[in-house]
């Protein structure tokens, strides 16, 4: 019986183990952690976000992004939907085809997981990070911290750099170089944004639904809708994430929030200044009452230069331009990122060309595969990265046990 060796147990791992096995392959999980699907549980904050029903190339990154052509074409978002049915997962899509386990938590795809790897005979090793895969005559050598181990073919899916503290490592890249292959430079993507806006603390929790744009100067770079949730050193949530990578391209860029985008400003200057006649006897920092959360509204009154406990019964026309353009362009200085240890994915990694698309086998070492973050793929905020680790473990475990080599 052919024997695979996976190592990594996070998403791509178990997929390409699942896929090894269901080929009557023999598969051993390595996984340097006490369990597996560590970093699975508590991606999208702990809700999973599995896939997106567009995934496709323009999604991915890097220095060839057809190369995830070939995977997605073997399992696609549907097909992936499918056999995580098979296995006794629910699901709920949402409008922009973001997909979700219908319980709404990421465990519940880490222990559908886990079970089908029992079902299916794979042994998982936990506690056992490799560290040495050497190539041999006939095959490979596994050398962890059980043991040494041999295998007919080897799968790297160890994942990268990105949520240190959930996972995140560079063993893939390094077992990968010692056998002969090279790496692109590696950054974080889909990560929290730092900012220089003196309204930072003052914000810090809340969270609204917004356009965000991102400039240099007047140049347009990016843009996107949806949750933004601000925080004491800056700026988070799915918008942020998406506009990460503009918004770090060049030095200088800032991002601009429309947090009423479903008005023009015209409209929302008038809107106001009804307010203003109906009760002229509130003060000033009620104005965005019914608009906007209460603490943003107080933050937009005093970021437009308006004194908070003013009436407004004396909002002049003037004021309420501001307070709608405040409301329309609220901007904040980005000055960097939340680094490596708390980004969602790794920019970056093994290079792609050294790799064939078809079956994800090393160009450079027979019997050699990689799957999921560990190469230089990475995908919009939405469900696309997951998907690459689905689509590519798929590929490369069905490869290494359906592959004749010599």
């Amino acid at each position: 019986m052919l024997s695979i060796a996976v190592i990594g147990g996070g998403a791509a791992g178990m997929t390409a183990a699942l896929a090894a096995a269901s080929r009557g392959a023999a598969v051993s999980v390595y996984e340097r952690q006490t369990r597996v699907g560590r970093k699975l549980a508590v991606t999208g904050n702990g809700r999973c976000n599995l896939t997106n029903l567009h995934a496709s190339p323009e999604h991915y990154h890097g220095e060839e992004p057809d190369f995830v052509l070939p995977a997605l074409r073997r399992m696609d978002a549907a097909g992936t939907l499918e056999r995580f049915r098979s296995l006794g997962l629910l699901t709920v899509t949402e409008p922009d085809g973001r997909v979700y386990p219908l319980s709404n938590t990421a465990g519940s795809v880490v222990d559908v997981l886990r079970f089908a790897l029992e079902g299916a005979g794979v042994r998982v090793l936990t506690g056992a990070e490799v560290r040495l895969v050497q190539k041999e005559k006939n095959g490979f050598r596994v050398l962890s911290d059980i043991g040494s181990h041999p295998a007919d073919r080897v799968v790297v899916a160890c994942g990268g750099l990105a949520g240190e503290r959930f996972g995140g490592t560079g063993l893939g890249y390094r077992l990968l170089k010692e056998l002969g292959h090279s790496c692109t430079p590696l950054r974080q993507g889909l990560v929290q944004l730092r900012s220089s806006s003196p309204f930072c603390r003052s914000l810090k929790g809340v969270r609204a639904d917004a356009l965000a744009r991102v400039f240099h100067g007047s140049e347009l770079l990016a843009e996107a809708a949806g949750e933004v949730q601000f925080t004491d050193y800056g700026l988070s949530g799915p918008v942020i994430f998406e506009l990460s990578r503009a918004a770090l391209s060049v030095p200088g860029t800032r991002v601009s929030l429309d947090l009423v985008r479903e008005l023009p400003e015209e409209e929302l200057r008038d809107l106001l200044l009804a307010r203003s006649r109906g009760t002229p006897f509130l003060p000033l920092e009620d104005v965005f009452v019914g608009t906007v959360q209460n603490r943003l509204g107080h933050v937009l009154v005093r970021s437009a230069g308006l004194d908070l406990k003013k009436t407004l019964s004396a909002l002049t026309g003037a004021e309420a331009v501001r307070l709608a353009q405040e409301a329309k362009h609220f901007s904040f200085p980005v000055t960097g990122d939340m680094g490596m240890p708390n980004a969602q994915v790794t920019v970056g990694g093994i290079r792609t060309s050294e790799f064939d698309p078809e079956t994800l086998e090393s160009r450079l070492c027979t019997g050699l595969y990689a799957c999921g973050e560990v190469l230089d793929v990475d995908g919009d905020c939405g469900g696309y990265n997951l998907q690459w680790a689905w689509s590519s473990g798929f590929l490369a475990g069905s490869s290494a046990a359906e592959g004749n080599h010599a």
